[in-house]
């Protein structure tokens, strides 16, 4: 089934839509995806301004997050860049964050 998804653009950057939302699920444990809440996301961004974040393959993220997906158990992150979900194994970035 197709699913048609509308953007909506916000300031922070675009919103997925519920039903898009509700068939995705991580690449690697098959578990539903939902948005990462603010706090992840400024998290994430933090460690993106002090130049330590990085993705599953060990590349460094540069861009900050406006929206990700997150699995419930918390333990991947997967970016949403332009309003569409990156959702590749290599690109998930495992929490928590080393220190």
């Amino acid at each position: 089934m197709c699913y048609f998804f509308n953007e909506i653009t916000l300031l922070k950057g675009f919103m997925l839509d519920s039903k898009l939302l509700s068939i995705l699920c991580c690449p690697e444990t098959r578990q539903p995806l939902s948005q990462a809440g603010e706090d992840c996301i400024a998290l994430l961004n933090n460690a993106i301004k002090a130049g330590t974040l990085k993705n599953v393959a060990g590349e460094a993220i540069t861009e900050p997050l406006a929206e990700a997906l997150t699995t419930p158990d918390g333990s991947r992150v997967y970016p949403v860049r332009e309003g569409i979900p990156v959702l590749l194994a290599d690109e998930a970035i495992l929490l928590p964050l080393e220190k």
